[in-house]
């Protein structure tokens, strides 16, 4: 896997993974399971990877310079 996550995109997977997260303390009874869908953003952004990146084609990280 390689990574195809930019800093500032994982850092703002990582706040909003965060913030959807807290929902789970303001639903109601039945809708808290809506509260971890903040899980895949906040997975993203901790591992640099996004599969649906992959599948399109996005590449939101520099790519390394080639020495040589």
């Amino acid at each position: 896997m390689k990574a195809n996550v930019g800093s500032t995109d994982r850092g703002l997977r990582i706040v909003a993974g965060l913030i959807i997260l807290s929902l789970y303390f303001f639903l109601g009874a039945g809708t808290r399971w809506l509260a971890l869908i903040g899980l895949v953003p906040l997975v993203t952004g901790l591992a640099g990877w996004c599969p649906l990146y992959t599948l399109l084609g996005i590449r939101t990280c520099r790519t390394p310079s080639r020495q040589g």
